[in-house]
């Protein structure tokens, strides 16, 4: 009995161990069976990722190989319109326009039917370009067009048509119309508004509209009518150049013939003046040598009071010579009989000697006299006496416009080819509108001086005269109140004007 014991518990202790090393398998088998199923969940989740992306990859596939059909098909229209605006911006004539349109939109824009009609100003549709479409087809889709009121309003307005976007009553109107399933119908616009309409289309077998289509087609209408306009406004302007050049031509034989009046006129006005001023002369002498020979008692005693008078005939006849001589000078001027003795002067002596001359008025008047010279200026090819002349007349007159303790300056300097001479005062200055008429022959400014000293009007004219003979030219600058600057040039190398 003692001995069994022993067996038992080792056989219990057998047993013991035989299910704990059973259990601890049972354990693992279980914990590597959910390792497993875990593992397989992961692997289901996984291929179920790997078959979305799948369809992913199908679907951005096809979208991406519709998107690369349509970028060609984009592109291709691009480059065919490229084409067809080169090919209409670079002609001015209106049926040119069309006659390359017609050629390029049968060839390149890839479209059944083409069809440009332009609306006229009675409001009635001309077929301009027609591809796919016979004239009977033409005619039947014109009057249609013209009755459907609605249509028309759109367009003006500016709306686009396609079988992409339109509504589904105006898709089925047009597409029984024209005979198509796919189109797109856009007006033309210019500044001017409304002129014409763009269909192209395509039947049931051709791919679809997109909106590229449409705006492509919307992109070519506009370019047309951008070409149109240019034709027709460079027709106008033909036309009006045209027109201005025979009224150009019309109205230059007119000038042309008032020109030579008005020479016949100068020409005419010239000779008289010579002609007075010379019998004027002859009596004038007289007068005054009798009336010289009166006042130095020649004849015998004369009253106090008849030498006043004397001494008045005396010094209106002084002006009167000058008033002919001043007459004639401008006479001769101008119808070229003046003989011009030319030679070498230095300008600054020549200015320094009309300073000597002039010195008496600026001490009269108490005005100060101020050069400011170019040294370096040449020697000018001129009439000495008659430049002199002008420096004197310019001076002089501003002398006279020139208040007390006021200043005038003498400039000479090179100017280009010419040397500029500028006689400025401290003066009253003169209005524009006095400045326009100052160089007119008897032209007296209205003012309180002009009023109390007596003069011709002729100085400044002569002056004029003498410039431009010299080849140089005269103006003025001036301002009420603040002075003025009389300018003259004369030519450095002479012109032949001056040297005839």
């Amino acid at each position: 009995m003692n001995q069994l014991i022993p067996i038992y518990i080792k056989s219990m202790l057998i047993i013991l161990a035989i299910s704990v090393i059973t259990i601890s398998l049972i354990v693992k088998k279980n914990n590597r069976i959910r390792k497993l199923q875990i593992l397989l969940h992961k692997l289901k989740r996984s291929f179920y990722n790997l078959d979305e992306q799948a369809k992913l990859i199908v679907k951005t596939d096809l979208e991406l190989n519709k998107a690369q059909e349509e970028l060609d098909k984009r592109l291709h229209g691009l480059e065919a319109l490229q084409k067809t605006s080169r090919l209409i911006s670079t002609t001015l004539d209106e049926n040119e326009i069309f006659h390359r349109l017609n050629q390029s939109l049968m060839t390149d824009l890839d479209y059944e039917k083409n069809l440009i009609l332009v609306y006229g100003e009675n409001k009635i549709f001309y077929s301009r370009v027609s591809s796919g479409f016979s004239e009977e087809d033409v005619h039947f889709i014109i009057s249609n067009i013209e009755k459907d009121v609605n249509l028309i309003n759109a367009l003006i307005n500016g709306n686009t048509f396609s079988s992409a976007n339109a509504p589904k009553q105006r898709i089925e109107s047009i597409t029984h119309l024209f005979d198509v399933e796919h189109f797109v119908l856009t007006p033309i616009l210019t500044q001017n508004g409304f002129i014409g309409i763009v269909f192209v289309g395509n039947r049931s077998n051709a791919p679809g509209i997109t909106e590229g289509d449409e705006e492509l087609i919307s992109i070519l209408a506009n370019q047309i009518g951008q070409s149109i306009e240019n034709a027709r406004l460079f027709e106008q302007v033909f036309l009006s150049h045209q027109s201005l050049e025979t009224k150009v031509l019309d109205r230059t034989k007119q000038l042309e013939s008032a020109l030579e009046e008005v020479k016949n006129i100068s020409k005419t006005k010239s000779e008289f003046v010579s002609a007075v001023s010379h019998e004027l002369r002859t009596p004038l002498t007289s007068i005054k040598g009798y009336a010289s020979i009166l006042m130095a008692g020649k004849l015998g005693e004369i009253p106090d009071k008849v030498k006043k008078r004397l001494e008045k005939i005396n010094m209106h006849s002084d002006n009167l010579v000058k008033l002919i001589n001043e007459l004639l000078d401008i006479s001769r001027i101008e119808s070229g009989r003046v003989e011009m003795h030319l030679e070498k002067t230095n300008m600054l002596n020549l200015i320094e000697n009309v300073q000597d001359l002039l010195t008496p008025q600026f001490k009269n008047k108490g005005v100060n006299w101020v050069t400011e010279a170019d040294e370096s200026i040449p020697e000018l090819l001129i009439d000495s006496s008659q430049v002199e002349r002008v420096f004197i007349n310019l001076i002089s007159n501003a002398v006279k416009f020139t208040p007390t303790d006021g200043s005038i300056t003498v400039r000479a300097k090179k100017e280009n080819e010419d040397i500029q001479f500028d006689i400025s005062d401290t003066g009253i200055g003169i209005s524009k509108e006095d400045i326009k008429r100052l160089f007119d022959e008897f032209y007296r400014v209205d003012n309180n001086i002009n009023q109390n000293v007596k003069g011709t009007g002729l100085g400044l004219a002569v002056a004029k005269k003498i410039v431009e003979a010299h080849g140089g030219k005269i103006w003025i600058s001036s301002e009420e109140g603040n002075g003025t600057t009389f300018h003259f040039t004369i030519p450095i190398q002479p012109t032949n004007k001056t040297e005839s």
